[in-house]
């Protein structure tokens, strides 16, 4: 479905570079790719040597050679990314956004046409095909569309169908993830080092952990709460940890602190 498609990404930043690096670990023949940005020759330079993607091409080309048009800029940039594409997308064009908190209706009211539009939400884990990505389609996209959409991000791991009104959450819960368990893995590797073990070693203990829990997890049916008791003996270590974790109220916390992205991808929206 994908084959010869012509994929223009407008913007050069990490999920753009994400995708991208996903698309050429996964493909077996080499896609089009382009990309264009603002200013950052330098940027565009880097891609085109990793991935090779032509960046030397005029926009107006660009926009008109392409088959999909994944807007991938900052959501603070998304007018002025719209506002220089604009005069060359015609309404065969496929859009694809993967901005966080940008609806597919302000899109279409920024680009004036009526064009098919994909909203996504995939994940940095794209640079290993380990993505969980999100997808819904805005008032002018056919199921086809979707099927496109999906085909793509496909090739970087998993995808779901979701309304448009649950995007806030998957932003907040997966778009961002990635950088939470980033940040509980650090914690690990910092309790790690302090206590005797090396860098390598605390990192092949910490990687396999969180590997088998996920994995555990997708082997079950049994709830979260009752695979943490599992590990757990009374008077033993794991309930000492677990101590702690409550009496600070981490769970409490790291929950309030998922809402709050939650709330700011609703912000970046409106």
């Amino acid at each position: 479905m994908m084959h010869n498609k012509r994929l223009l990404f407008v913007g050069a930043g990490a999920m753009a570079e994400a995708i991208i690096s996903g698309i050429r670990l996964a493909e077996q023949q080499q896609s089009d790719i382009r990309v264009i940005n603002r200013n950052d020759e330098t940027r565009l330079s880097l891609l085109n040597e990793k991935y090779n993607i032509d960046k030397g091409i005029e926009m107006d080309l660009a926009v008109a050679e392409a088959d999909m048009i994944i807007l991938a800029t900052k959501p603070k940039d998304m007018a002025s990314a719209i506002d220089r594409i604009q005069p060359y997308v015609e309404p065969r064009h496929l859009i694809i956004s993967v901005l966080a908190g940008i609806t597919t209706q302000t899109i279409t009211n920024h680009l004036g046409e009526n064009n098919p539009i994909i909203r996504a939400m995939p994940n940095t884990s794209a640079n290993v095909l380990q993505s969980a990505t999100a997808v819904c389609k805005g008032d002018y996209a056919s199921e086809y569309d979707l099927l496109l959409a999906t085909t793509l991000f496909e090739t970087i791991g998993s995808v779901i169908h979701v309304e448009e009104t649950q995007m806030d959450a998957v932003t907040g819960i997966s778009g961002s993830g990635p950088a939470y368990m980033y940040y509980m893995m650090e914690g690990l590797q910092q309790t790690a080092l302090q206590n005797g073990l090396n860098e390598d070693e605390a990192k092949k203990l910490i990687v396999q952990t969180v590997l088998g829990a996920a994995m555990r997890w997708t082997k079950t049916d049994a709830s979260l709460e009752s695979l943490y008791k599992e590990v757990m003996s009374p008077g033993g270590t794991t309930e000492a940890a677990f101590v702690t974790l409550e009496e600070n109220e981490v769970q409490r916390h790291f929950s309030r602190s998922v809402q709050a992205a939650i709330e700011r991808s609703k912000q970046l929206g409106s």
